[in-house]
């Protein structure tokens, strides 16, 4: 039996190139090797103020797009978090099980909420939510990042915590470390992370960007006035940066990128930098199109959420039988 993956995700908008080579492209590797659950993770996303009509529309555009991208529904469980009301009932058991302090605690919650003027209980909350994502998929190992270190932390403490006092009834979660890969920076500051927040929309690539589009943002990229194409990030960060992009969409290695490229100019260089990656993009965005103007999309979220509720309904009745809940 293949060990288990979890992982959740908002459906805060469109995702960006870095995001798909940083960790979506991983969700598909890992479909190979382990029981791999993925989640739309809406309920999360309400924490700050929402649309309801962007809200639902953006959580079947992302999981139309993790589709696209890959995500296999006959290998994989594809859910959004709100069909699961499992979800909800056991965030309400582990808030009651955790010390406020541990929710206090966390950096996310201190940082967001020095930047809203209305901080509501569920942004304190929340990680007890994802506690509870995690826990009732009896997920062996959880993908994070660095800014979410911190809550699995909290998982595996809460595990730790919930088994010594009624029994060995829940797994405790392992992080699963994306592999090592150069970070895919701005286009037009490559002393930054790319990110769709930016106000400069030149700076990033979105995954949904027409090629016009990314033929543009990339041919309007930084660069320098060295003039030649080196792998060098103390002197040539914003060249680094293409050779990066391209060396992720093409499978080259920078090395090999390099080579091809001695006493050749910016122009050429770029121009395939974009090619390579609307060569990736394109069919990804066809078949995602085609996703979200057909029934298939909706067909397997239903199947998706059948699977997950029959898991998910499963452990929370381990927990509420353990701590006295079911007295029939």
């Amino acid at each position: 039996m293949k060990p288990r993956v979890f992982s959740g995700v908002q459906p805060t908008g469109t995702p960006t190139i870095g995001n798909y080579v940083g960790a979506m492209k991983g969700f598909v590797e890992l479909q190979s090797d382990y029981d791999t659950i993925y989640c739309v993770a809406n309920q999360h996303a309400i924490t700050v103020p929402q649309d309801p009509k962007l809200l639902r529309q953006r959580t079947r555009e992302l999981a139309a797009l993790y589709l696209a991208i890959g995500i296999n529904p006959e290998q994989s469980i594809m859910f959004v978090q709100s069909d699961v009301p499992a979800h909800a009932q056991v965030a309400w058991i582990i808030q009651c099980l955790t010390p406020l302090g541990e929710l206090e605690r966390m950096t996310q919650y201190k940082d967001k909420a020095t930047k809203q003027d209305n901080v509501n209980a569920g942004l304190l909350n929340y990680p007890a939510l994802m506690v509870g994502d995690i826990i009732l998929y009896d997920a062996a190992h959880v993908p994070v990042g660095d800014d979410q270190k911190q809550h699995l932390e909290l998982a595996r403490n809460f595990v730790d915590r919930f088994n010594n006092r009624f029994g060995e009834l829940l797994v405790k979660p392992e992080p699963m470390i994306p592999k090592a890969g150069a970070r895919i920076m701005s286009l037009q500051d490559p002393t930054r992370k790319m990110s769709k927040s930016d106000d400069n929309a030149r700076s990033y690539i979105l995954l949904l960007d027409e090629p016009k589009k990314i033929i543009k943002k990339v041919k309007s990229a930084v660069t320098d006035t060295i003039g030649a194409v080196n792998y060098d990030p103390e002197n040539q960060p914003a060249i680094t940066n293409l050779i990066n992009i391209y060396a992720r969409f093409s499978g080259l290695t920078p090395e090999q990128i390099v080579a091809d490229y001695q006493g050749k100019g910016y122009g050429d260089f770029k121009g395939d930098v974009a090619e390579a990656i609307v060569s990736v993009l394109e069919p990804i965005q066809d078949r995602y199109h085609q996703l979200l103007q057909s029934d298939e999309l909706d067909e397997i979220l239903a199947h998706g959420a059948i699977q997950a509720n029959e898991i998910a309904n499963a452990t929370l009745t381990r927990i509420e039988d353990a701590i006295g809940f079911n007295y029939r």
